[in-house]
């Protein structure tokens, strides 16, 4: 927050911490070099930083003078001081926090009085079926069962886009609160729905296709002769952890489903391999041409979806 010897407030704000530091550099450097080009005088500015998590003050500003003449007030140039009171305060407050962080009870702690829950969205996929006692989490089938009810027919169901907001607040939701019913008017809009499942999988720490297998995959994909690249592409997917492997059969049976209603949502298996290659699987290191990644990625997506029965089915099918 910047306020002006003549009363103006301005007020910048982000959660980017380098942005933030660019800001009051930037500010810096320009008082610094118009003091040096011409003197003129100024009262106290203030420069504090505001973020969603705290309010933190860099620095005070503080400069001596008298009040300019209104003809002044136009080209007013602020001079940057710094005081030792201003370094001994910001020194007390980082031993008050060091104390207080210090003192500050473990997350295991916290997580056994209730006071902070287990997170869905951005935990490692066997560790919320862990939690759950369970190899597919529960808030990927309650998606599931929410489109297949009420989102087969709609055009461009999992292309189009949800409201963020109403998905980042249904993501709380379901990081906070144990129970969750997506039958409630405000998930009304079922592009939300598959906005925060797509949101779920792209905050993996590790996605369904884990980074060892990645590679493979591509490669498997490469192969000409269609009968080997099945045959391939099933014996990795039956090599995956069993929550990956539950995880990745029940969904790719519904986005068959989606499939199948072409016609009418205009989702075909093409479609749905654009959407959900790049969120399914990546590589952990991007080293080659993102473009050709991408390709594969669709291409494998969209194999597993037209071969489903084949790469899932039983060793007799």
């Amino acid at each position: 927050q910047i306020t002006t010897v003549s009363g103006n407030e301005f007020l910048l704000q982000s959660d980017i911490d380098f942005l933030i530091l660019d800001w009051f550099h930037a500010i810096k450097n320009a008082i610094d070099r118009l003091t040096k080009e011409r003197s003129c005088t100024s009262r106290n500015l203030e420069f504090k930083l505001r973020r969603s998590s705290s309010i933190e003050l860099l620095n005070s500003l503080d400069t001596e003078s008298k009040e300019p003449k209104p003809e002044h007030r136009k080209s007013l140039i602020f001079r940057l001081n710094y005081s030792a009171s201003d370094t001994n305060d910001r020194n007390r407050v980082k031993s008050r926090l060091k104390k207080f962080i210090s003192r500050r009870p473990s997350l295991k702690t916290l997580q056994e009085k209730g006071l902070i829950k287990d997170q869905i969205f951005g935990s490692h996929l066997h560790l919320v079926c862990e939690h759950e006692k369970s190899t597919v989490p529960r808030f990927v089938r309650l998606c599931i069962e929410a489109v297949e009810k009420r989102g087969l027919d709609v055009d461009g169901i999992y292309r189009v886009s949800g409201n963020l907001a109403t998905i980042q607040k249904l993501r709380f939701v379901v990081n906070q609160e144990e129970k969750l019913n997506l039958d409630d008017s405000q998930w009304e809009d079922i592009h939300v729905v598959t906005g925060a499942l797509k949101m779920f999988f792209r905050e993996l720490p590790e996605p369904l296709f884990p980074y060892c297998f990645f590679e493979q995959f591509v490669e498997a994909i490469k192969i000409q002769d269609k009968t080997t690249r099945v045959k391939s592409i099933r014996s990795l997917v039956k090599k995956l952890p069993r929550p990956n492997y539950d995880t990745m059969k029940i969904l790719f049976e519904h986005l068959k489903k989606i499939a199948a209603k072409e016609s009418v949502n205009l989702m075909s298996t093409q479609s749905l391999g654009i959407v959900f290659g790049p969120t399914l699987l990546r590589p952990e290191e991007e080293t080659g041409n993102m473009a050709v990644h991408m390709l594969y990625q669709n291409q494998i997506v969209e194999l597993m979806l037209s071969e489903y029965s084949k790469i899932f089915g039983s060793e007799e099918d």
